[in-house]
């Protein structure tokens, strides 16, 4: 296995990401979108789990209602199917947020018993109001293969 530099022991071995969801519609659970642009579905191949959390950052009604995470057979969201929920939330003010966490085996069995082979996953999010603007964390943990900068420092 590859030896990690000492200084990064957590990203190195976990890939964590951030970006802002803007909901596209009122009421409407949907996929988490980095701003107005793409689906933010993620390989899970390497990795033993997957872990989200929503902030409220913004709100234009009551905010964050409910979060889950997804499985899908492609980075397409072919086949997806909802893994796990938080079930209702009430993130009503800013700074709420609702976590979630699966490992690769949830993912796994669920997607077996449903007769997909997922390789992929995306966090949903049910906002009340399409101006409820909420700020996303993903993270893939426990790779099989360690390397400095699995995780950015920075994006900008």
């Amino acid at each position: 296995m590859v030896t990690a530099v000492a200084t990064e022991k957590f990203f190195s071995n976990n890939m964590m990401e951030g970006f802002i969801h803007m909901p596209a519609d009122a009421a409407t659970e949907q996929s988490a979108k980095d701003g107005a642009t793409s689906t933010t579905w993620r390989a899970m191949r390497d990795y033993e789990g997957f872990a989200v959390m929503a902030t409220q950052g913004v709100l234009g009604g009551t905010g964050l209602i409910e979060l889950s995470i997804y499985g899908a057979t492609s980075s397409a969201g072919a086949n997806a199917t909802e893994i796990k929920t938080t079930g209702a939330l009430l993130a009503n003010a800013i700074g709420d947020y609702g976590v979630l966490e699966v490992s690769a085996e949830d993912i796994q069995q669920i997607g077996k018993v449903a007769g997909f082979d997922f390789t992929h996953v995306v966090a949903y999010i049910d906002s009340q109001h399409n101006d409820d603007e909420t700020s996303m964390t993903y993270i893939r943990y426990a790779t099989s293969h360690a390397q400095k900068g699995l995780t950015a420092t920075d994006i900008s």
